[in-house]
């Protein structure tokens, strides 16, 4: 009616010590209020984006979720959540590092097709930008090489979406982004 394409933002923050499990049970009760609240709204799904985390364990949980993991159980939350009207699913990186936030994004996308209905893509800050900021440091003579880690994130990111990104050896993408107490 008005033109505007929502981009709805649920986030389940990683600060804790809870377990992937425990993210994806959260995770579906939102999702699951998340578009009951669409609903009784009339908005229309089909033009439509949900910018959710990936499912994961928290910051400081002792054990760490594999990426078939977080692609498993993050489609699975996805599928019992998010009706197949919706057009995409837009994965903020939630303080992942650069490389994790494209190697979980990648393994979502080589599941079978069935299970995910939706396209799913990335829409990061931090995971997209942090190498770029710390390469430029400010001072123009450094804008060239910034601008080539800015297109290599996004090739990883554009190929990661495809299914077809092979990782990275880059060790400035494997710095992790978490901040605690993360505030917008």
């Amino acid at each position: 009616e008005n033109g505007l394409v929502p981009i709805v933002e649920p986030e389940i923050l990683q600060d804790g010590v809870h377990t992937i499990e425990t993210d994806a049970y959260v995770t579906e009760r939102v999702l699951t209020a998340v578009f009951k609240a669409l609903n009784d709204n009339h908005i229309l799904l089909e033009g439509c984006l949900l910018k959710p985390n990936m499912v994961t364990a928290g910051a400081e949980c002792p054990v760490r979720p594999t990426s078939e993991e977080i692609a498993r159980l993050t489609v699975r939350t996805l599928a019992r959540t998010v009706p197949p009207a919706l057009v995409g699913v837009t994965f903020l990186s939630g303080g992942q590092s650069e490389e994790m936030a494209s190697v979980n994004l990648n393994a979502m996308n080589v599941l079978p097709k069935e299970r995910r209905p939706w396209a799913l893509t990335f829409s990061y800050g931090r995971a997209l930008q942090a190498s770029t900021i710390k390469t430029w440091s400010g001072k123009a003579e450094n804008t060239k090489a910034a601008q080539a880690v800015l297109l290599a994130r996004a090739k990883a990111n554009s190929e990661a979406q495809l299914g077809k990104y092979q990782g990275s050896s880059d060790a400035t993408a494997n710095e992790s982004n978490y901040v605690k107490n993360y505030v917008y």
